[in-house]
């Protein structure tokens, strides 16, 4: 029964009467307008001209959030405006998209942004300074993937400073110079065939080539052929006979001791006679065979001169048109394009090759390079051998190697042996004194220790 009562009272209570019903109708519907213009421009007033109290939203975790958030996109520049639009949105409102008339609309303010910093990137090889594009600061992966791809690795800057260090460097090819381009006026150096000349003269100088026939001579050996060899360099040089007379004396004298057995006795007759034949073949005033005849002391007569020249002729069948090694040398001294000191050094050794009995196994135009190569060591010039007389010799470094250790140590020898005929000549000023200089060394020590 108490709780009827109770309710009864309420009830009572919270009766309104009938004629202040449309009254709080009227005022709800001014407190819904009011309730939609919270956060806008228009101040709403009530029917007696006085402003209506706002009703403010409570504070939560996720409209605080909200608010946050909307100011900071206002310092960036944003429309204040959303900061409203956003109120009305928690507070369940849409923003009014016009202003109220009569009422200026407000500009929107303008934010000052930040202006990029500018950075300076240092590259760590070239140390060159390179300033980046304007670019946000807080956008640092664009910025790492351009550094990389300009900054090289580390693996490329290691492989490239290993192949500078072991000389593997991409360095242009060395070029191969036209030795004869400078004598196309001359009609006496035959540009126009000359290359095919001497890729005759190497396809045939081995044919009538004498390499080693001392075995089949039972009175003469290989000291009697040097001393001969001495004797008629200073007999040529006496003469002031051309350089092809004294390489085809040479030729002849070992050609025709490789097909036919002689007596001691007649070794310097031999000589004598190969000189005449030389002389009428390369020469235009050969020497009278008097004067070879008083040279040597009239041991031989004037016929016996002759006689032993027809001898000599028929045993090689008149064929004196070889390619002996001073027609190399003098292709190979223009390939080498250096000085007088290198022709001469170059003529020093090939003459003490000639005189040694063991260079004979050498084909001539090897004993012309290698006497061009260790003439090159002998006076260190660089390069020791270029790819200009690589393709005009034919021959590579190491495969001269062998016959140029062979020269040098007959340079080394040369002052202390009898035989002094090559050694006083290339002594001389007017041969630059070459003989004079000391041996290669590296050439010397590599044929010692082999």
């Amino acid at each position: 029964m108490a709780s009827r009562q109770v309710v009864q009272q309420q009830n009572t209570r919270n009766a309104v009467p009938a004629g202040n019903k449309q009254k709080n109708i009227a005022a709800e519907r001014k407190n819904r307008r009011a309730l939609g213009d919270i956060g806008n421009l228009v101040t709403v007033r009530g029917v007696d001209g006085k402003p209506l109290p706002q009703v403010s939203r409570p504070v939560t975790r996720s409209f605080c959030a909200k608010l946050q958030a909307n100011a900071q996109a206002a310092t960036n520049g944003n429309n204040k405006d959303l900061l409203a639009g956003g109120v009305n949105e928690a507070n369940g409102a849409q923003p009014k998209k016009e202003a109220v008339a009569g009422k200026p609309t407000r500009k929107k303010a303008v934010a000052n942004k930040p202006k990029p910093e500018e950075i300076i990137e240092i590259s760590p090889d070239s140390n060159e300074v390179a300033e980046k594009d304007s670019k946000p600061l807080n956008d640092e992966k664009v910025g790492e993937k351009s550094s990389k791809k300009k900054a090289p690795t580390l693996t490329s800057t290691l492989t490239a400073r290993s192949k500078a260090a072991c000389g593997q460097s991409n360095k242009p090819k060395e070029q191969i110079v036209d030795i004869d381009a400078s004598d196309v006026d001359n009609d006496l150096a035959v540009v126009e065939y000359v290359e095919e000349m001497y890729m005759f003269y190497k396809s045939v100088e081995n044919e009538n080539w004498a390499h080693d026939y001392m075995d089949s001579q039972p009175e003469i050996n290989e000291k009697m052929r040097a001393i001969l060899i001495d004797w008629l360099i200073q007999v040529h040089h006496k003469f002031e006979l051309s350089p092809e007379t004294l390489y085809l004396t040479i030729y002849i004298v070992d050609r025709y001791l490789a097909s036919k057995m002689t007596l001691r006795r007649e070794l310097q007759l031999l000589g004598m006679s190969s000189m005449l034949i030389a002389s009428k073949y390369e020469e235009i005033w050969a020497p009278e065979v008097n004067e070879l005849v008083c040279i040597s002391d009239r041991t031989y007569t004037n016929e016996k001169v002759l006689v032993m020249e027809k001898r000599i002729l028929g045993q090689l069948e008149w064929n004196l048109t070889v390619p002996t090694p001073y027609v190399f040398l003098v292709r190979f001294i223009k390939a080498s394009m250096t000085g007088s000191d290198v022709e001469n050094m170059v003529y020093f050794l090939a003459e003490l090759g000639m005189m040694n009995y063991a260079t004979l196994r050498y084909s001539p135009s090897m004993i012309a390079a290698s006497a061009v190569y260790a003439a090159r060591c002998t006076l260190n010039k660089a390069p020791l051998w270029t790819e200009t007389l690589k393709v005009h010799t034919g021959f590579s470094e190491s495969q001269l190697m062998d016959c140029a250790k062979l020269l040098v140590s007959f340079h080394s020898m040369a002052p202390d042996n009898k035989l002094r005929g090559i050694y006083r000549k290339y002594s001389t000023s007017e041969r630059e004194a070459v003989a004079l200089l000391p041996p290669a060394k590296s050439l010397l020590v590599a044929s010692l220790t082999h």
